[in-house]
């Protein structure tokens, strides 16, 4: 039996998943892409309260399997994102819980667009992101375009998609791209130290927040007074704020339960 293509591995609350096909670099074949968003919901199902999203060996993904299995690529490379890039990219929005990407290498093309699809990236210092697209003649995909051009803005978003260069780690997080670099070795450590952190917490609540601050890319600010007011009325009934409300009165830390 092969080896499956996305390792999952559970710490207490905390479930990792790592794409796992290193020899290739990671590279996206459907087949991953579908196991990758079937071990998310797997997850989340059997009480998963963060997440962690990473990659085996020196690569996080070098992007879309050009390689495949030998067979030609489809005609319609839109209807491929339909059936399997999509479903993924629209299963991590929906997370109800937080996602934390360690970034472990290079993330290109599509590996780029899921690796910040993550709520907190951490890259390591020797990682690249490369929307490397234009470079084979095809256009930013896995949620790429709206997430590169809601953290750096218009002109860094156009240099990036059209010249397909390089982008460091540092770079990355000078222009707000991730959220911290640190050392090779420490990379998947820190995210899963964090992913433990936000598991402590009122995931309920961390479930709204990360839905909440998508929406208030796209939304005028008197529909996202609406929006806040929706949340604030599921997260003012929930457990997690009931827990919240008692251990400020008995002066200790509260115990959430994600509920």
């Amino acid at each position: 039996m092969p080896d499956p293509l996305v390792q999952i591995a559970s710490d207490g609350p905390v479930t990792t998943l790592t794409l796992s096909n290193p020899d290739r670099l990671n590279a996206l074949s459907p087949a991953m892409l579908d196991a990758l968003r079937e071990g998310m919901a797997e997850a989340v199902a059997n009480g998963a309260r963060a997440l962690v999203l990473t990659g085996e060996g020196r690569a996080f993904s070098s992007g879309a399997d050009l390689q495949g299995d030998g067979t030609a690529f489809p005609d319609d490379l839109g209807a491929l994102l339909d059936a399997h890039y999509n479903p993924l990219a629209r299963a991590m929005a929906e997370l109800p819980v937080p996602l934390v990407s360690a970034v472990n290498g290079p993330a290109v093309g599509a590996g780029m667009g899921f690796a910040l699809s993550g709520d907190i990236v951490v890259a390591a210092r020797s990682a690249y992101f490369m929307l490397a697209f234009a470079n084979i003649g095809l256009v930013p995909d896995a949620g790429a375009s709206w997430v590169v051009a809601r953290s750096v803005g218009r002109a860094r978003a156009m240099e990036l998609a059209l010249l397909g260069e390089q982008l460091s780690a540092e770079d990355a997080l000078a222009m707000g791209l991730v959220t911290r670099v640190v050392d090779d070795e420490a990379v998947l450590a820190e995210a899963q130290a964090l992913a433990a952190r936000l598991a402590a917490g009122p995931t309920l609540a961390l479930g709204l927040i990360r839905k909440q601050m998508a929406a208030a890319l796209d939304t005028g600010f008197s529909d996202m007074l609406d929006v806040e007011r929706a949340n604030q009325t599921k997260a003012g009934r929930s457990e997690d704020f009931r827990e919240a409300v008692v251990a400020f009165a008995a002066k200790r830390k509260p115990d959430f339960k994600g509920r």
